[in-house]
């Protein structure tokens, strides 16, 4: 008789992992397109919060008016390439929406004490500001996100082993110097200037004072008066002539 070819079996155990893997894929498959209502996903994301707690680092004092605020939009569109290489190989492109604002303010602590004066009936009232500045440039993490990123071999490699905050950071750092360039060619701080002189007029006012002047700027230097006894470039000073003899 011919010899039977002997025929190889699956262990046991390697059918009972193969069971498992095909019944938790078949139960992930089911739950996220929700076919399980009666069940629950087994696979369901939860978060917890494990931050630690809120450090109180300093507190400071405001003496500054906030007279205006601006909010901004700004598209950054960040390309890195390598000198010799493609960008199918080495390269990263990325379109980020930046959303932040800029507040304009008045810094009312810088007052020196003769940028106040009232007359003696307390019916008239001029001061004298610092022109307002605009504070630096505050992201929001809510309206800021990646449109759109391209990136080579190497780059899709790198990221798939670890994070890269550099890129964020940089987009960030970006962005907000875009908005605060951009604030410093609008009408930001002269808004600011008006709002706060609209401010103080109306709190004087109803104070009892009946006029009240608002400037910003350092006060106008004043020019120096010439003295009368001194002398015009342009006139001749008398000279001793010699008495002629006889």
């Amino acid at each position: 008789m011919d010899a039977q070819p002997a025929v190889s079996r699956t262990p046991w155990w390697a059918r009972v992992v193969i069971g498992v893997v095909v019944l938790g894929l078949l139960f992930f498959l089911l739950g996220r397109a929700d076919l399980l209502p009666g069940l629950p996903n087994p696979f369901a994301e939860t978060d917890k919060d494990r931050s630690g707690p809120v450090v109180l680092k300093s507190i400071q004092d405001m003496n500054r008016f906030e007279g205006a605020s601006g909010n901004f939009e700004v598209v950054v569109d960040l390309q890195k390439d390598a000198k010799f290489l493609p960008d199918v190989v080495k390269g990263k492109r990325t379109l980020y929406v930046g959303a932040g604002s800029v507040d304009a303010y008045v810094d009312l602590g810088s007052v020196g004490p003769g940028a106040v004066k009232v007359s003696d009936d307390r019916r008239t009232a001029s001061i004298r500001l610092p022109h307002a500045a605009l504070e630096r440039t505050s992201l929001d993490p809510k309206h800021s996100y990646v449109v759109s990123q391209q990136r080579g071999f190497f780059d899709r490699v790198g990221d798939f082993f670890g994070s890269n905050p550099g890129n964020m950071q940089q987009l960030n750092e970006l962005a907000a110097q875009k908005i605060q360039n951009a604030a410093e060619q609008t009408e930001l701080a002269a808004r600011a200037e008006t709002n706060t002189r609209s401010m103080l007029q109306r709190m004087l006012t109803t104070l009892g004072f009946t006029r009240v002047d608002v400037a910003f700027g350092p006060p106008p230097t004043a020019s120096p008066t010439p003295s009368p006894h001194a002398s015009s470039p342009h006139a001749s000073s008398p000279s001793a002539s010699p008495t002629p003899s006889r």
